[in-house]
C-alpha cells in the first residue's frame, strides 16, 4: 500500500463498500500495518498489510492479542510524539 493514501474503500460483511480514512500507516517488526476509521464512525480499526498469491494488498484485521497490543502501542507513541493529528 502506498504511504499517500487517503481514504480507502473496503467490502463490510454483508458486500456493502465502506469508506475508511487512513489514520496511520506503520511497520512494526517487518510486517505493515494501517489504522483507519470507517466514515461517520469514532473507532479506529487496525489492519495488518498482507499480499496475495498475486502482489496485490490484502488488509486483514489485527484479531491477535498479543499484535493487537504492539500496534496499539506503535498509534500511541506516534501520536505522543507528534506525527498524528
Amino acid at each position: 500500500m502506498e504511504n499517500n493514501v487517503d481514504t480507502i474503500v473496503l467490502l463490510d460483511e454483508d458486500g456493502n463498500e465502506v469508506e475508511f480514512t487512513v489514520e496511520a500507516k506503520f511497520d512494526i517488526e517487518g510486517n505493515e500495518y494501517v489504522i483507519v476509521v470507517a466514515e461517520g464512525e469514532e473507532d479506529a480499526v487496525a489492519l495488518k498489510i498482507t499480499e496475495d498469491e498475486e502482489g496485490n494488498d490484502l488488509l486483514i484485521p489485527v484479531d491477535d492479542e498479543g499484535e493487537f497490543a504492539l500496534v496499539s502501542e506503535a498509534y500511541e507513541a506516534l501520536f505522543e510524539e507528534g506525527y498524528m493529528n
